[in-house]
């Protein structure tokens, strides 16, 4: 019995019975010969049917229009045209379901991505969009492989949690109590008594990072990482800026900056040489059609990375203070527009700067023994900005407890981060990656949500 094979492997094939279902992308009638294209989204190419006008097939075709489904049994030739390599000619042909010929959204011209959002659940099926899900499947693929190869167990932390890690407040609220509750934002004492009510007698939101979790586990198995979703209740509009993305974060045991750094390097490398490997024909779509130059600038990516400190970045900008909108001094953080001059124009490659002021980096960031800097790093990629984030972690207890009262946040609420320092506690290190700013670096796109499947944006919730 044949079983039915991918268009992938169709492709691969010659002189061959076989079975192949997809979706048709185009019909052309010829005097006598009828030309049909199918994709089943296992390729960027299609596969080419071939009918002839006395077929008894032919009487089918009526029925069969863009974005028409069916199933095609028959044998795989040398095609005698110049624009494929090989062709289908059926033997049969079975109809799964028909595809409105006035009202199907998709016809075989060029959409604008603004377009392409109002109709999300179809546009998988266009070719930019089936390359950029298939290119991110890829990547995920490979970054599970890489962590699996430095020796990382794969952890999942909560996706609902009571910590605020970056101590951004811009969470969203999972509560099971009434819309119309009153939030009682008068005292501490009267919000706890409120929200003994909810589900889980606190307050309650979804999570912005699994990093410090994933410390604890760290504690426990050494190498770990989470790779899943994170929210940000940030009502922001921007290109770069998402209220649910992924995000990767692994965390090791006795590391250092160096480490990180090292470690940080090395993924994004891995990641850019495998999609390169195996996404090649998605990858030069991407590089011919929405960002020319992308396969130039992938290669550079397998290049070593800049180095610079804090103090030496902000020196090269200092000199260039004419041409940015945001002024640049020792101590004010690095926007987007400095960390794209650093990559993008004055190195051309990519740069990690290190050793930030610790007035602008988050609390569980190793302190410095010039009492100023943390042990910090980010990754700015060209054309992206800061893809990766990440630092030594504070080991020493004492140390982390003083900077968290200074910065007001609650020991008694993270009593448990505070007490894994308690009993043995070891230098460690971590990053958190984008994984959509690593999809956007990938493939030349440069809206947040058209590397999304669904993007959750701000007023936006339609699938």
């Amino acid at each position: 019995m044949k079983r039915r094979i991918p268009i992938v492997k169709a492709l691969q094939t010659i002189d061959k019975d076989i079975i192949i279902c997809g979706w048709v992308r185009t019909v052309r009638h010829l005097k006598e010969i009828i030309f049909i294209e199918v994709n089943d989204g296992s390729c960027l190419t299609n596969l080419q049917l071939v009918l002839s006008s006395s077929s008894p097939l032919c009487e089918l075709v009526n029925d069969i229009t863009v974005g028409t489904s069916l199933q095609c049994e028959g044998r795989v030739k040398q095609s005698e045209g110049k624009e494929q390599a090989i062709e289908m000619h059926p033997s049969s042909i079975t109809i799964f379901g028909t595809s409105d010929r006035e009202s199907f959204p998709l016809q075989k011209k060029r959409h604008s991505d603004e377009y392409l959002r109002t109709i999300a659940h179809l546009r998988p099926r266009t070719n930019k969009y089936g390359a950029m899900l298939r290119i991110r499947s890829q990547a995920a693929f490979a970054i599970h492989s890489f962590f699996h190869n430095e020796g990382f167990f794969y952890v999942h932390t909560p996706i609902i949690t009571g910590s605020d890690c970056e101590g951004a407040g811009e969470m969203f609220r999972v509560t099971t109590l009434q819309p119309t509750s009153p939030l009682v934002e008068d005292s501490a004492e009267k919000r706890e008594l409120y929200f003994k009510e909810d589900f889980f007698c606190k307050e309650a939101g979804l999570t912005v990072s699994g990093q410090l979790e994933a410390e604890a586990l760290m504690m426990g198995l050494g190498k770990v990482y989470t790779f899943g979703p994170t929210f940000r209740a940030e009502n922001s509009n921007t290109a770069r800026h998402a209220a649910e993305f992924w995000m990767v974060e692994p965390e090791f045991a006795f590391g250092t900056l160096e480490d990180c750094m090292e470690l940080g390097e090395r993924c994004i490398q891995y990641v850019v040489q495998s999609v390169l490997d195996t996404s090649a024909e998605d990858i030069s779509l991407f590089s011919q059609f929405v960002h020319k130059g992308l396969l130039e600038e992938l290669q550079v990516l397998l290049e070593p990375f800049v180095r610079i400190s804090y103090r030496e970045a902000i020196e090269i900008l200092s000199k260039e203070q004419q041409r940015f909108q945001y002024q640049v001094a020792f101590g004010t953080d690095l926007q987007t527009e400095h960390e794209r001059f650093l990559a993008e124009e004055y190195y051309k490659k990519p740069v990690i700067v290190y050793n930030y002021p610790k007035d602008i980096k988050a609390f569980y960031m190793k302190q410095n023994e010039d009492g100023e800097t943390v042990a910090a790093m980010d990754i700015l990629i060209p054309r992206i900005g800061e893809l990766v984030g990440g630092s030594q972690r504070e080991e020493n207890r004492e140390k982390l407890e003083q900077r968290m009262k200074s910065l007001g946040i609650s020991t008694e609420e993270l009593w448990w981060y505070l007490d894994i320092r308690r009993y043995g506690t070891v230098p460690h290190a971590g990053f958190g990656l984008g994984f959509e700013r690593l999809l956007m670096m990938l493939t030349g796109i440069s809206n947040i949500r058209d590397v999304i499947a669904f993007p959750r944006v701000p007023g936006s919730l339609d699938f």
